[in-house]
Order: C-alpha cells, then structure tokens, then sequence
C-alpha cells in the first residue's frame, strides 16, 4: 500500500513539474485509479508517464497526454463531452469526474464492451459509451460542447466540426501516422444569427497516436 501511495505521489508531482495546473484536472487525475483501466501485465507500470498495450492492437495514453489534452478542454460540470476512442475507458473516467455527461465511441466491440464494465463498478454512471464509427461521431445526441479524440485524423473531420456547439471547444491529434502529429485545438466561435461559425485553429504540442480509422470493426 505505500508503495502504491508513493507511486501516485510521483505520478501527480509529474503532471505538476510537466506544466499541468487545473486544480480540477488533477483532482480528477487523482481520483480515477488508473490501474483499473491496465491490461494484468502492466500494473506495475500503471502510473508510468508512458502508454501502455491494451487489447485490439491500441493503447491506454501516456497520463500527461491524458491530462495535458483533458486540461485543454476547459471543460465546466454542465458541459456534454462527446469521445472518440473509448479504449480502456481511462480518458472517458477523467472527464465523467470533470463534466455533467459524456458519450464515448468505440469501433472495437470488446474494448467498449470492457471498458463499460470498468466504468459501472467504479460508479461512473454518466458515460454512456457507444459502439460505432468514431470517424462519424454520434450526430444523433449532438451538439456537444467539448469533443476529444484519442486517435490521430490525418485531416480534421468535418463531421466532427459539425456535432461541435457554437463556443465548444475540440481537441484533437492530426497528421500522418508515418510523420508528425500535433495536437490540435479547435474553438467554435459563436457568430451572427444566419452566419457560418468560425473554428479557430492552435497547434499544440507533438505526439504520437494510433490512427483513427473510419467504419465499426467487424471483428473484435
């Protein structure tokens, strides 16, 4: 038990000294037990600031990664957070202790399946995760006032831009999955009545993600 206590001590002086200062970002951080969301072999390695192999070829992301694209949100408790790329369910525990609702999409059956397991026995019953083409959003429950997505787009989806509410915000990584990818944040600005919303557009810092691939898996 200590040494798990001073597993998360370390964990969160990290996000601290990488530049992560939302108070309600690393409550949230320091709430969720990360090791929960690990496949058996890696528990050691849960609070390690690297991502870790989950089932289905992806990954559960690098904490700061997770905490660094969660921050960037601004997310306020009445916001609808839409996710794209459930995974281990991690990234979707995080913003359930930071925002009123949130829906996740998952193309691969056995990691939504899984990770709505998780998420009921820890008692997170404001996720609902969906099975579905991440590339398409959940246009049926839009609009939303944050959107994150956890893979990487090689251009940003236009149908995802569109579930955005006008004054949302989306954070997303894009670029090739053989070059550089940045993360990238997009605010809507809300216009005149009768005009088209302006997104306005920052690049962020580099990373590396798994790629988000359009379509529901038909296996796994």
């Amino acid at each position: 038990m200590r040494e798990d206590a001073d597993q998360r001590m370390q964990f969160l002086l990290t996000l601290r000294r990488r530049g992560i200062s939302d108070k309600a970002v690393l409550r949230a951080m320091d709430e969720v037990p990360r090791e929960r969301f690990v496949e058996g072999d890696y528990l050691h390695a849960a609070y390690a600031d690297h991502a870790l192999p989950i089932c289905c070829g992806q990954t559960i992301s690098q904490p700061y990664v997770v905490a660094y694209m969660t921050e960037q949100l601004e997310i306020a408790a009445h916001h609808r957070v839409l996710e794209i790329g459930t995974g281990s369910g991690y990234q979707a525990a995080i913003l359930s202790r930071l925002a009123r609702e949130v829906v996740s999409v998952e193309r691969y059956r056995t990691l939504a399946e899984t990770a709505r397991s998780r998420l009921a026995a820890l008692g997170y019953n404001n996720v609902e995760v969906v099975v579905g083409d991440g590339m398409a959003g959940a246009p049926q429950r839009a609009p939303y006032d944050r959107i994150i997505v956890t893979a990487a787009a090689a251009t940003i989806p236009q149908t995802l831009t569109d579930q955005l509410a006008e004054g949302g915000i989306m954070v997303i990584p894009v670029g090739p999955q053989e070059g550089p990818q940045h993360i990238i944040k997009l605010k809507k600005l809300q216009t005149a009545p009768g005009r088209e919303p302006e997104l306005v557009r920052e690049d962020l810092i580099a990373v590396r993600f798994v790629p988000l691939l359009p379509g529901q898996a038909e296996q796994l």
